[in-house]
């Protein structure tokens, strides 16, 4: 059961007490709305916390801070849920209990995380240059390293194209024009605004009490001067009427990414169909897709299709013979089509909400998996536990995952095609 605590006003702490785990994880996040101008720096800003402190004025200095607190670790979190991006820190660490000869981990945990976030190394007014000007670089790394990837990159520009009213096109780590232009001094002022502004969620999974917890956090946000702007709410997809968009490129095999659109989102009493829906169609290795167009027809080296529950998109991608596109695009449509008219046997059902529900169930394994569903449920607008979830899934039916299929219709396609 979650614990909400509100520490002040758009500072909300979220606790999942559990006592299955010697360790610990606390999550925090900046809340914004997904702007295509600051995503870039959202990313980048994470990286630049956790390259130095007042206290811990280096990557050295940090590993042995961490590892005083036995071996603790703190990372990047940056995500995109629907219209929002998050940028903020995480730490996992072991239980108080488990700590030798009474020694405190939590304290001196939250303290330390403190640190990060409101201490950063700042010269002539903004971050240290020298910490800027390296992470850009691993950033700009990470975001054209999806041009190896071409399925990822298929994907990505699917959504672009398909996405262009709506902010869900942006990508989650910006894009590396825009890392290129960001200065020291204006990420330290875009730093600045956001922790005046921005929602901020902290998420713990552990043992320890959460009035306790809260009473450590509150210090540390009671230094800032805030002026929280309230977050606008998740909307559905928006977008005009889509098309069919083609790319050349030197690959040996086609890269075809189709999106459909469904007015069913995770806010939607229909969503657990809509879940089922997707699994059916082509969302794991007994669906439709993977079944006829892979294994049977073998039209296809791969495909696959997953669902956006929380702005109501399908995509899904394939890799194929060039010269096969329209045969693959005619049965992939069929397949549809199938789900559509209920062409579904009862073994095709039971696996689909097989694979729904065990994924489901595996939440509870891990405190990074439980902090990924809670707090990204908090912000999508899932207000559903696991086990709630579970018992949608399991009332399903033929009929009610035909009517979720009913409802999606093709919006946008996107080729990759091999230079001939």
């Amino acid at each position: 059961m979650i614990q909400t605590i509100s520490i002040l006003p758009g500072i909300t702490l979220r606790c999942f007490p559990d006592d299955r785990f010697k360790q610990g994880r606390l999550s925090l996040q900046l809340i914004r709305p997904m702007c295509r101008e600051e995503a870039a720096m959202n990313a980048l800003i994470p990286a630049i916390l956790l390259r130095g402190t007042r206290t811990a004025p280096d990557l050295r200095s940090i590993t042995l801070r961490l590892d005083d607190l036995y071996g603790a670790a703190v990372g990047a979190v940056v995500r995109r849920v629907g219209d929002y991006q998050t940028t903020g820190l995480y730490a996992g660490f072991i239980s108080d209990d488990y700590a030798m000869d009474g020694d405190a981990i939590l304290a001196p945990m939250v303290e330390f995380l403190g640190q990060l976030l409101l201490e950063p190394i700042v010269e002539n007014g903004g971050f240290c240059k020298d910490f800027v000007e390296s992470e850009k670089k691993n950033l700009i790394a990470t975001i054209e390293s999806q041009l190896n990837d071409k399925r990822a990159y298929a994907g990505a520009q699917l959504l672009k194209k398909m996405c262009t009213g709506d902010s869900f096109g942006i990508p989650r780590l910006g894009e590396a024009e825009q890392v290129k232009k960001i200065t020291a001094t204006a990420l330290h002022d875009h730093y600045q605004k956001i922790l005046r502004e921005s929602r901020i969620d902290l998420f713990y999974v552990g043992q320890a009490e959460p009035a306790a917890l809260a009473a450590m956090l509150k210090p540390l946000f009671e230094k800032l001067d805030r002026s929280y702007v309230n977050l606008p709410a998740q909307t559905p997809f928006h977008s005009p009427a889509g098309g069919d968009h083609r790319e050349t490129m030197e690959v040996a095999q086609g890269k075809l990414a189709m999106g459909f659109v469904t007015p069913i989102t995770l806010r939607d009493p229909q969503f657990a169909a809509m879940q089922v829906c997707n699994t059916l169609f082509g969302g794991g290795m007994t669906s439709k897709l993977f079944m006829n167009v892979r294994e049977r027809m073998s039209l296809c080296y791969d495909i696959g299709s997953g669902y956006h529950g929380v702005k109501g998109i399908v995509t899904l991608s394939a890799g194929i013979d060039c010269h096969k596109e329209q045969t693959v695009r005619q049965e992939i449509l069929s397949q549809l089509a199938a789900c559509q008219n209920g062409d579904i046997t009862p073994e095709e059902l039971e696996a689909a909400k097989q694979a729904v529900i065990n994924s489901l169930r595996s939440t509870h394994d891990a405190p990074g998996a439980i902090e990924s569903y809670y707090a990204t449920a908090a912000l999508s607008g899932l207000g559903m536990t696991p086990e709630q979830y579970i018992r949608k899934v399991e009332e399903v039916t033929v009929e009610t995952a035909a009517k979720a299929a009913q409802s999606l219709k093709l919006h946008t396609t996107y080729f990759l095609k091999g230079v001939q």
